[in-house]
């Protein structure tokens, strides 16, 4: 088994406090005592494969866990013959899940950085979102560590990171307000310091200047 591979398996067997992560069967059991909490039967037949069910669907839901976004930014190109404009990538699907109630958050994330000399392939720019996003989260957290992630890595000249997204436990629960959409933003170095190549980047992701990001 190679070194990565043996990070990534030592991260699917213990939780982020080091502690040894619960069983398949403990985990099905766990959702067995929410059903019955809930008042339901989880032995009646409709219920019966669900807490197998639920417990896949978290292996996909929170599989930014097992991830490592800092190896998706580790492989650069710098055959670009002297390109030194902004990469932009827009509409990146979000699908997260909110970290005070487990319920989703879903929307979409855009992410430009300013090279400086490197650039990386833009599928791995996805990839670093869905790394944070798969995981629970708060907004703000998710969109600084985009960010920072690709500022420590890249060390481009500057990096932008918006998102838009919608929080279930808004609409679902509490205040029942649906169609709110939370923006957040995250702008280092020269998205940061130059108003020009802010309002660029904000032009191109579809928010002008004067609309609140």
């Amino acid at each position: 088994m190679s070194t990565t591979a043996k990070g990534r398996h030592t991260k699917l067997l213990l939780a982020a406090d080091g502690a040894p992560r619960p069983s398949r069967n403990d985990a099905e059991d766990a959702v067995r005592i929410l059903l019955r909490y809930a008042g339901d039967d989880p032995a009646r037949e409709g219920l019966a494969d669900t807490p197998g069910r639920v417990v896949r669907s978290y292996d996909e839901f929170y599989a930014g866990y097992a991830d490592d976004p800092v190896t998706y930014l580790q492989r650069t190109f710098e055959e670009t013959d002297g390109y030194d404009e902004m990469v932009v990538l827009r509409d990146i699907r979000v699908e997260s899940h909110c970290e005070h109630h487990m319920l989703p958050i879903i929307g979409r994330a855009h992410v430009g950085y300013l090279p400086d000399k490197r650039v990386v392939g833009i599928s791995k720019l996805a990839r670093v979102v869905d790394a944070y996003a798969k995981r629970l989260q708060v907004q703000e957290k998710l969109t600084a560590q985009i960010a920072n992630c690709i500022a420590e890595v890249l060390r481009p000249k500057g990096v932008g990171v918006v998102v838009e997204a919608a929080h279930q436990c808004m609409t679902m629960r509490g205040v029942h307000k649906p169609g709110v959409t939370m923006v957040t933003s995250r702008m280092l170095g020269d998205f940061r310091s130059d108003p020009m190549t802010r309002r660029e980047f904000l032009n191109i992701i579809g928010k002008p200047p004067g609309e609140p990001v």
